[in-house]
This record gives structure tokens, sequence and C-alpha cells, in this order.
């Protein structure tokens, strides 16, 4: 059976591989594992066929034979524990990897998401101009503590895994060169990243929705 993801038919981040659903291609194409992507829009993602797979009415979802996953790190954590090149086979190296998967969405990734979405929704209000410069220190913690961690290594633990490519994602959300600039190592770890042949393959294929290329 063929592998199905679900996708925005039309990408809210205007191609730039933000949605969600860029994790998951990411870690299909690095364990080299086929999949189809079934598209849906705004309106289809509230209506009962999605909510029966995503009770919260987004994506991705991922559909294997019977099994119907959503939540994008428990996906790539699937994706990793059931085919090879993810997780390290040492318990205690797979166990640390887990951690940082953990760690990228649970830690690292919520400053970031909220100072993202208030410059989106609020950056008009009175407010905003008070409230800025304590999102940015909010993420400026976290880059400075994972920063700190990372040191010279290419990557979180050993070799590159589950863990990278979810806070790697994390990560782009930042979106601010000021603000990567004061951490070169990280700025250096995203472009490491983004260089990776599985994650140039599933940029391609998420740019392809939004350009409608080859055809819409």
């Amino acid at each position: 059976m063929t592998i199905t993801i679900t996708a925005f038919e039309h990408s809210p981040d205007r191609g730039i591989g933000l949605a969600r659903d860029m994790r998951i291609r990411w870690a299909l194409e690095e364990v080299g594992q086929s999949y189809a992507v079934r598209l849906v829009s705004f309106e289809a993602m509230k209506a009962p066929a999605h909510l029966a797979l995503r009770p919260f009415g987004q994506i991705p979802t991922y559909e294997d034979g019977d099994l119907a996953l959503f939540e994008s790190g428990a996906i790539v954590l699937h994706i990793a524990q059931h085919h090879a090149g993810l997780l390290p086979a040492e318990p205690g190296a797979r166990a640390r990897a887990i951690t940082w998967m953990f760690a990228a969405l649970n830690t690292v990734e919520p400053p970031i998401v909220e100072r993202s979405m208030a410059i989106v929704t609020e950056s008009d209000r009175p407010w905003f101009a008070a409230r800025q410069p304590i999102l940015d220190a909010r993420v400026r913690d976290r880059l400075s503590q994972l920063s700190a961690r990372l040191g010279t290594s290419d990557w979180l633990d050993g070799p590159f895994s589950a863990a990278d490519l979810l806070m790697v994602t994390v990560l782009r959300r930042v979106n601010n060169p000021t603000l990567l600039g004061e951490y070169p190592n990280i700025a250096a770890y995203i472009a490491r990243g983004e260089a990776r042949p599985a994650y140039q393959r599933a940029f391609a294929d998420q740019l392809a929705v939004f350009t409608c290329i080859p055809a819409c």
C-alpha cells in the first residue's frame, strides 16, 4: 500500500517550506519511502472526513493501510521507528535522539511560533511595539541555550537523526536574519539541514504545490 499524507491545497507560507507537512515529506525522503499527497482546502480540513483523521482540523495526516496518524512529531517518530536512517540503533543514542525530538517541539518551538504568529496577527495593534522585545527575548533565550549545547558539532547528538530534522524545521520558522545572525553555529546548522538531498527533494515537492508545477 502507498503511504498518503495530507497537505495544504494552497500553502499559507507562500512556498517557503514552513507548513508542517514539510517534516513528513523530508522524513519519508530521508528513508527512501515513496508516498502520495492528498491536498486539502481550508474548508475540507473542517469537514467530517478530514476530522475523522485529524480531530483538530489541521494538516498533516498520515495514512498507511489501516493506520491513520496525526501530529507531525508523532508521524516523524513513527517513520523513524519503522525505517532505518533516522534513529540510531544503539539504545542510549536512540533515547537521546527521541529526547531531542521532544525538545524541538515542546521547548524550542513554542516561543518561536508565538513570536511569528504575533507578527502576523498583532503587528498593527498599539501594544505590539512593547510586546515584540519580550517575544524576541524568549526566542533568544532558547537560541542561546541551543547554541551553547550545539557548539561546533554538525548535529545535535552524533549523526543526523530525526531530532535534527525536527529541530531544523522549527528553527527555520524564526525567519529573521538579524536574530539568527547572533548565533552563527545555529545558522550553519540550519544550512546543513537544508543542504541535504532529501530536504531538497521535499522542499521542491512542497514548493510545486504553491507554484502549480508541473500543473495546477
